[in-house]
């Protein structure tokens, strides 16, 4: 084969650590970027955050000039009544022994585990069967159920260990009478049934109530209050719902108040208001890091030119501090870009919302669609109406009689306050929303309205009918 030399041009796009770097930063959310400024500030010397006294919030300062910037059933009962947070409340701390130096711990803060087995150490049983109530304890889920069959854990035992079913049967009857009431149920009827089961015998429907429980909770969550009270053998409609005034009452997650929950924190990139009749976006100083380069290395650096390391964290610092001011300024043009598209939303809320896609501001601002796409991902503007993520404002188009056009927001709108109007002895169905809104001019299918309906969490009007 005879060997040749030929000369070809072609195209290559190369991002360089700088743009690398640009557009990892865009997309971070405000703690993302704050954790990822620590960790820049930790590993480079020659990057520090600027005193707040010598600058307003939200300045990015340098001490040495920088480059140019570049460019299931039980889950539907929970939903039907509604239930919030009923916990049981634990055991009143009591007053201070000041001798003693003895506080009362507070249990939501132990977690349901330690809960109960504090309450298993201080009860007088034998040692086998407190590994037995022990080992039911671990079984539980965060919402304090036993979710695995006794037979389950029979087979799970060591065979030498010789316990069985009785055994595990009358640990579960030990378990099922600590706190909180309801804990140690293998289902939700008998969950309610353990809390009414502590109610006093002389209270009202008690007894109606514990049936109810124990077999007609589908027919409660479906709604069907004629069937129910034939059922139950009542005939007004005060009694039937004293007796499920009852059922409402109780805890259906015991567990819940002592899982760990870790709070979520927004911190709005943007900030809305109305300024001389205008609408108009700005950055939230608060959200923005203050960077600059730290003076004392600057100085040591321009004292001896050959220092390789030091330059080359320099330069790096100075590529952090212009992508940060960067990506606050990119932020701030795409916030200002929707806030004037969507200026009915801010005058009339959601049911003015116009229909907007991530091209429009693209096009709008000379950037690429996928640059907008990560600036309104996980950023956050705090308006006169509440807080939300940019996204929410891109919503799609649908069509109206006169041919114009209107958000899948503002559909959602009407569908929310339609629903909040109805009369709950009679709820609206799918359809007749759906006719309700073609009589307004919008033309939103039936189907189109169960979807919307699902997105916001709102049940159907079997599950909405109320007496």
């Amino acid at each position: 084969m005879k060997q040749s030399l030929q000369l070809r041009l072609n195209q290559q796009l190369t991002l360089t650590p700088q743009l690398q770097q640009s557009i990892r930063l865009l997309q971070l959310s405000t703690l993302e970027l704050q954790q990822e400024i620590s960790q820049a500030l930790q590993d480079n010397p020659m990057l520090e955050r600027a005193d707040v006294s010598e600058g307003e919030g939200g300045d990015y300062e340098t001490t040495e000039p920088a480059p140019e910037s570049g460019g299931l059933e039980s889950e539907e009962v929970y939903a039907e009544l509604a239930w919030g947070d009923r916990s049981v409340a634990g055991p009143g701390s009591g007053e201070d022994d000041d001798e003693l130096g003895f506080q009362q711990p507070d249990a939501s803060q132990a977690g349901l585990r330690q809960h109960l087995l504090d309450q298993l150490s201080l009860t007088p049983v034998a040692e086998r069967d407190r590994r037995l109530v022990a080992l039911l304890i671990d079984a539980l889920d965060e919402d304090g159920y036993l979710t695995v069959s006794l037979e389950e854990l029979a087979e799970m035992l060591p065979e030498d260990a010789e316990y069985d079913l009785v055994e595990l049967e009358a640990a579960l009857k030990l378990l099922q009478s600590f706190d909180p009431v309801g804990v140690g149920a293998r289902d939700l009827a008998e969950c309610l049934c353990l809390q009414l089961a502590t109610l006093p015998p002389e209270t009202p429907w008690l007894a109606e109530a514990r049936r109810l429980a124990r077999e007609g909770l589908k027919m409660l969550a479906e709604h069907e209050y004629g069937k129910l009270k034939k059922w139950l053998g009542i005939a007004l409609d005060a009694d039937f719902q004293a007796v499920r005034a009852l059922i409402t009452g109780l805890n259906p997650r015991p567990g819940a108040r002592y899982a760990e929950v870790s709070a979520q924190y927004v911190v709005p990139d943007v900030l809305v208001r109305k300024l001389r009749g205008q609408w108009q976006a700005s950055l939230n100083p608060a959200a923005m890091p203050k960077l600059r380069i730290n003076e004392m290395y600057a100085g040591i650096l321009r004292q001896n030119r050959a220092g390789g390391s030091l330059q080359t964290q320099l330069q790096e610092a100075r590529w952090l501090i212009k992508n940060v001011q960067q990506r606050f300024e990119t932020i701030l043009r795409v916030a200002q870009a929707i806030v004037e598209r969507q200026r009915l939303f801010f005058e009339h809320g959601p049911t003015a919302m116009r229909p907007l896609v991530l091209r429009e501001i693209a096009e709008q601002l000379d950037l690429h669609e996928s640059t907008v796409s990560r600036v309104t991902s996980q950023k956050y503007m705090l308006t006169p109406r509440g807080l939300f993520e940019f996204k929410y404002f891109f919503c799609s188009s649908l069509g109206t009689e006169e041919g114009g056009a209107t958000s899948s927001t503002a559909i959602k709108a009407l569908i929310k306050q339609a629903i909040e109007a109805e009369n709950r002895g009679q709820p609206l169905s799918d359809s007749a929303i759906s006719t309700m809104l073609g009589k307004q001019g919008y033309v939103v299918a039936r189907r189109t309205v169960a979807k919307y309906r699902e997105q916001m969490q709102i049940p159907p009007a079997n599950q909405r009918k109320s007496i």
